[in-house]
């Protein structure tokens, strides 16, 4: 976990120096990426997101590649009574680690992963009414380690999101 530090810093650091334009974990190497992930922290500006974060638990995503490259995301969101499964496609864009969302006009980015412990996301939403952005943390466990919650506290602030817009998702047990 220590040595996956320095290269989200470098992450940040690419941010700082890229502006509005979002990397892409380099060479994204689908086989390794693929598999099960813990959404254990987001920051959105998502106004429903905003209305929401302070009773949602952590969710578990599953991750697959099509063989033409499209990610494949299933979602296990813990509800009060049930557990809600969401499915969803995402179109592999030109560039490796990006992907678009034809209906839901989503674009979803891996912007830094490690493969054993962690990854970030980023995703935008576009519609006619609000427009929104959010990051999340993704971990192999359910436990985060505050170093690399510290780390992805700092991220969100050089992406115009700030703390008030962080919901750090506690375990589910589900």
């Amino acid at each position: 976990m220590t040595a996956a530090l320095p290269s989200l810093a470098l992450a940040l650091l690419c941010l700082l120096r890229a502006g509005a334009q979002v990397p892409v974990q380099p060479d994204l190497d689908t086989e390794k990426f693929a598999g099960v992930w813990y959404v254990t922290a987001i920051a959105s500006n998502c106004s429903i997101f905003l209305k929401m974060k302070d009773g949602m638990k952590s969710s578990m995503a599953i991750i697959s590649f099509m063989p033409e490259g499209d990610l494949a995301m299933k979602l296990v969101l813990p509800l009060m009574d049930k557990c809600q499964k969401i499915e969803l496609l995402f179109q592999q864009s030109v560039e490796a680690g990006h992907y678009r969302g034809a209906q839901e006009k989503r674009d979803v980015r891996v912007m830094e992963t490690d493969y054993s412990c962690y990854a970030v996301l980023h995703e935008a939403h576009h519609s006619e009414g609000e427009s929104s952005m959010a990051l999340q943390l993704l971990t192999r466990e359910q436990d985060v380690s505050p170093q690399l919650l510290q780390k992805f506290m700092e991220l969100i602030s050089t992406m115009d999101l700030t703390e008030d817009m962080l919901a750090i998702l506690p375990k589910s047990g589900e």
